[in-house]
């Protein structure tokens, strides 16, 4: 079984979480601390925050594949399978009996978020604090769907909010009840179980399965929910902090500039957030999940690249693995393919970049390359790719919303087949095998 919630992953992680006693300011500082630490850094929690006393923040949760594993109770090397075995058995929420730990403080009509959540700052011209791992859930009106995904949102002063709403299902529930004259209903989590934040970035379609039963599957337990305070939305039970409130029908506000996960700054004007109440744990935990960093590449990698392998595999024979690229925003991706012909491989680079609307770039490779690390596919590249033939281009395509170089919306796409022709010239070097095994044995004890 899965973690219930934050705390019990946080205990879990052992000496892989480090405690930063050192007052830190959630303006600018603990991005900053973030930021820097390495691939394999440790996850941080930091203990005293400057204007929140009884607050702390958590970061760099999931940044690598050995704590994404340990999220889903498996090893890295079986990631993969278990995110897609774990995320086909769905456990539909329940509702909590007793006292939910999120509503353990209720501040009802805050007069300001600040007041009581140390919002990050993360980069140098952000216009504002952003939240940036927010579950966002609503409901339906019409059809009682629920809704969950991960939206930005900037703290535009006061109890309201700016949300970049680019993508379904809120975007369509919004736009629903913004015709109909209403606002809509939607409560933020903030602080919850690394299962349930990678269920909420899970593509599903308007029949799909519900993305908290999804969540139940990933944890190996059903969610618990509760009834928010203010509003008509059921929220997980043991997150850290819930943030209700209702989107203003007709109501648009400049929100930005912010530091995307692109590396790049970008603007929107969006509909406002109204908060009607913030609820949360005592000595609650702030995620600060930091744009443009391994916990992004990560949610992205598991989340959006093993669905679009999934699917791959399904249409082309000899897919072997995917991985989208880090620092890409997931608009870069890499395949590696076993045995398949040319025609083949460009057959499933149009598939590629026809089905995710997000990828503009893929390079196919053979499986003797390790697709997650760039020296091999460099070399893939550099040895077994020529570009007037192994070029595919397609023009006039979706321009990704936060992609600044799609200007005016539209942007094209392009694949590389870097796979191996025949004949022993495309072979890779190799190593003589008991030779490798004695030299890593006495590495291993010397470097020990």
């Amino acid at each position: 079984m899965g973690h219930s919630d934050l705390r019990e992953f946080l205990a879990d992680l052992g000496d892989d979480l480090r405690h930063v006693t050192q007052p830190f300011d959630p303006r600018f500082e603990i991005a900053a601390a973030l930021r820097s630490l390495p691939p394999d850094g440790p996850a941080l929690l930091f203990e005293r925050i400057v204007g929140y006393p009884g607050a702390r923040v958590a970061g760099n949760l999931i940044a690598n594949r050995t704590r994404l594993a340990r999220a889903l109770g498996t090893t890295p090397e079986a990631l993969t399978r278990t995110w897609i075995e774990k995320k086909q058995t769905a456990f539909a929420p329940v509702s909590l009996r007793g006292r939910a730990p999120v509503q353990e403080v209720v501040h009802a009509s805050p007069a300001s978020v600040l007041d009581h959540l140390p919002v990050l700052t993360h980069h140098a011209l952000d216009g504002a604090p952003f939240l940036t791992s927010g579950v966002v859930l609503c409901t339906d009106p019409a059809s009682g769907q629920r809704g969950m995904g991960i939206h930005r949102m900037m703290i535009q002063g006061g109890r309201r909010l700016g949300i970049l709403l680019a993508n379904p299902p809120l975007s369509r529930f919004h736009a629903a009840a913004e015709s109909a004259g209403r606002p809509l209903d939607v409560a933020i989590a903030l602080g919850v179980e690394p299962a349930l934040l990678l269920a909420a970035v899970v593509k599903s379609g308007p029949l799909g399965p519900d993305k908290m039963a999804v969540a139940g599957g990933l944890r190996g337990a059903p969610v618990e929910l509760v009834q928010a305070t203010s509003v008509d939305v059921a929220v997980p039970a043991r997150a850290e902090i819930v943030i209700e409130g209702r989107v203003l029908p007709g109501v648009r506000a400049p929100e930005g500039p912010f530091g995307e996960n692109t590396g790049c700054y970008f603007s929107n004007v969006s509909p406002v957030v109204e908060v009607s109440a913030i609820t949360h744990r005592d000595n609650f935990i702030y995620p600060g999940l930091c744009p443009w960093s391994g916990d992004v590449d990560m949610l992205l990698s598991l989340a959006a690249g093993t669905e679009l392998l999934g699917q791959l595999q399904g249409l082309v024979g000899g897919v072997v693995d995917l991985e989208l690229l880090p620092g890409t925003a997931g608009f870069s991706a890499v395949i590696a393919v076993h045995g398949c012909p040319s025609t083949e491989v460009r057959r499933l680079l149009m598939l590629a970049l026809n089905l995710d609307r997000r990828l503009k770039s893929v390079t196919v490779v053979d499986d003797d390359i390790d697709l997650r690390d760039a020296r091999e596919v460099g070399w893939a590249m550099a040895t077994r790719f020529q570009p007037d033939r192994d070029t595919v281009i397609v023009p006039r395509t979706e321009g990704y919303v936060i992609d600044p170089s799609s200007a005016g919306g539209e942007g094209s796409k392009i694949g590389f087949d870097a796979t191996r022709g025949a004949g022993p010239e495309f072979d890779k070097i190799t190593l003589e095998p008991a030779a490798l095994r004695k030299a890593r044995a006495v590495l291993e004890e010397l470097l020990s």
